[in-house]
């Protein structure tokens, strides 16, 4: 902030904070935070959320929120604490989603954003509100959780001693769509009906845009999630482990040899293709030692080929992704039986042009990329939404295909 008004010379007329999903601080009644928050992918979490299903049934659990089941929702992480009778619990006085902290800070005020809070799978979107029956089964008060604000809502001013220490004067603080797949989401340059998004990066987000949640048997059974979005939409997806198979990669290997993204993706091209295959989503994937071991212990354990070389694994990690974002696309017709006829790849992940081109190859849909920078234009964007600069989502779509210029496979 204080680079932007010293150097870069722009006194901005709001700021807004978006992060990934669940993760949260918790608050004592002085407003002092007990202890940093931790990230999901934390092994305290191991085993939580099956504990909690013996408290409510998965299919209960689903019918209330409409959100997939993942080891480190919010939900599971506050059952974690019970079970591990953390003190901090009988101290906490207010809980403050990762986005929502930051707001905090910058204005002293307490709000939930509604986009990160359906991450949580505490939220109820038919009551559009927090569900009592969960917190009941936690042995938590819902006192804790905060009033839900949609995207758009001035949360408050910038602090009066924050302004004086960055010059950054008079700057309102906004709601954005506060979880970075939603911002995301809201960046699509798309127009009409039949698209489909995938957001690329560390996770892919594979989906649609709807107006209404859907929960359904089917929706339940093939693991699709509702998250919140721009003027209240929802975005119905499911998570794809995506890129991090990748990144973890890159980083092990770098004990012996520091690879560019570039190398990488130049001996996946030379690596012989349809060698072997994984799901991405295997819990073995989520956080191991060294992610090129798990790789290959899969592959043997399902009497593949081991990939033995970077390339080789680069292959596999990108072919495997493609399939799966076909995987997930045929079930999402299956549901909504609605005609598919363009795949939106925004984010990072669209730089990785082996990946999609092999995703236009798997789906046989034409690939629309861009922008990489999706988050950040939809957070900028809802911004001007909610000070009155545009007047809809699909204005915000409209400024997105005219300013960025896409890349079509």
């Amino acid at each position: 902030m204080r680079t932007c008004v010293s150097e870069v010379g722009v006194i901005p007329e709001s700021i807004a904070v978006d992060t990934w999903g669940v993760d949260f601080g918790l608050l004592d009644r002085d407003g002092d935070f007990l202890g940093m928050p931790f990230a999901y992918r934390d092994k305290r979490y191991d085993g939580a959320m099956e504990e909690f299903f013996e408290l409510v049934p998965r299919e209960k659990i689903y019918q209330l929120t409409g959100i997939q089941f993942l080891p480190f929702n919010t939900l599971y992480q506050l059952y974690s604490m019970v079970r591990d009778k953390s003190p901090l619990l009988e101290k906490a006085s207010d809980l403050l989603f990762m986005p929502d902290v930051f707001n905090y800070l910058f204005t002293g005020k307490k709000k939930s954003e509604f986009s990160f809070a359906t991450t949580s799978q505490l939220y109820n979107p038919a009551k559009a509100d927090w569900e009592d029956e969960l917190f009941r089964k936690l042995g938590i008060s819902k006192s804790i959780m905060q009033e839900i604000v949609q995207p758009g809502n001035v949360i408050g001013d910038l602090k009066e001693d924050i302004c004086r220490e960055t010059g950054l004067t008079g700057a309102k603080v906004v709601a954005t769509v506060s979880h970075d797949t939603g911002s995301a989401v809201a960046a699509v340059p798309a127009e009409g009906k039949g698209w489909a998004y995938i957001s690329s990066g560390t996770w892919s987000l594979v989906g649609i845009e709807t107006r209404e949640p859907v929960i359904t048997d089917s929706s339940l059974n093939i693991g699709f999630t509702n998250e919140g979005g721009a003027e209240g939409t929802f975005t119905f997806l499911s998570n794809v482990m995506g890129l991090w198979l990748l990144q973890k990669c890159r980083k092990d290997w770098a004990r012996e040899k520091q690879y560019t993204y570039e190398e990488l993706a130049r001996m996946a091209d030379s690596a012989p293709p349809f060698q072997s295959f994984i799901d991405p989503d295997l819990r073995d994937f989520l956080n191991p030692p060294d992610m090129p071991t798990a790789i290959a212990d899969v592959c043997r354990r399902t009497g593949q080929p081991v990939p033995e070389e970077p390339g080789h694994f680069v292959r596999c990690i990108l072919e495997s992704l493609a399939l799966s974002y076909r995987y997930v696309l045929d079930q999402l017709r299956e549901v909504m039986k609605e005609p598919m006829e363009r795949i939106h790849i925004i984010g990072g992940g669209g730089k990785n042009r082996a990946l999609c081109r092999f995703t236009s190859n798997a789906t046989g849909l034409p690939v629309v990329v861009g922008p990489y920078e999706a988050t950040a234009i939809g957070n900028i964007l809802v911004q001007a939404l909610g000070l009155g600069y545009l007047s809809s989502l699909d204005e915000i779509r409209e400024v997105v295909r005219r300013s960025v210029e896409a890349e079509v496979y």
